[in-house]
């Protein structure tokens, strides 16, 4: 009976990992990274509020964070189709694919948006008006 238990784990250990559940994962992952970075876009552009039209980028970096939520969003929608498909049926394969490579290209595109919006230098001024 001892033996048993031994093959049964031997079985277990050698089983081929299951693609499905790891691009589930990662999807996940993702798309909690992705959260994180919406939430600090939505912080800056409030800094930038703060502010107001007297900061020298106003414009600028509200139109940067602007495109930074719309990739975010984009690429959080792009996450959820590819959670939903099965990776392992193999017509879904090439769609998927292609699908993760935009999904990428659209996260690379977001971080290189987030360093000019760093770039510009969002300062936040505080929770509240400063009193006269």
């Amino acid at each position: 009976m001892p033996t048993r238990g031994r093959v049964d784990l031997q079985e277990e250990q050698q089983s081929p990992i299951n693609i499905n559940h790891y691009a589930t994962k990662k999807s996940v992952a993702e798309s909690m990274l992705d959260v994180a970075l919406l939430m600090a876009n939505a912080s800056q552009m409030k800094a930038v509020l703060e502010q107001g039209p007297e900061f020298k980028y106003y414009i600028t970096v509200l139109v940067l964070i602007g495109v930074s939520l719309l990739l975010q969003v984009l690429a959080g929608a792009l996450f959820v189709v590819m959670a939903r498909k099965d990776l392992n049926n193999v017509a879904n394969q090439r769609r998927l694919d292609v699908l993760n490579n935009v999904a990428t290209g659209l996260v690379f595109v977001t971080v290189i948006v987030n360093i000019f919006i760093t770039a510009f230098g969002v300062q936040k001024t505080g929770l509240y008006p400063k009193p006269n």
